[in-house]
């Protein structure tokens, strides 16, 4: 996945988490849209990471495809 697809996949799961935040707001909110926002949460953070890996390699000269996405287990449990 190349940083351009990377940085759209974004962009639809930050689109759906604000709808789905929306609807929570406005009491329209479904039993299972919590559930989808945290699964919407980790699948952004596992983007962001996999978006840094490949700029780390780049900087330091290696190819950024060799970057690989990390478990939710893993970059859920980095510290900020």
């Amino acid at each position: 996945m190349q940083d351009n697809e990377i940085l759209g996949r974004i962009g639809e799961l930050i689109d759906e988490e604000h709808q789905l935040r929306s609807r929570i707001t406005s009491g329209e909110a479904g039993t299972d849209d919590h559930g989808r926002i945290k699964n919407l949460e980790e699948s952004l953070d596992q983007c962001w990471d996999l978006l840094r890996q490949r700029r780390a390699r780049r900087g330091i000269g290696e190819n950024p495809d060799g970057a690989v996405p990390r478990p939710v287990s893993e970059v859920e449990g980095y510290q900020q």
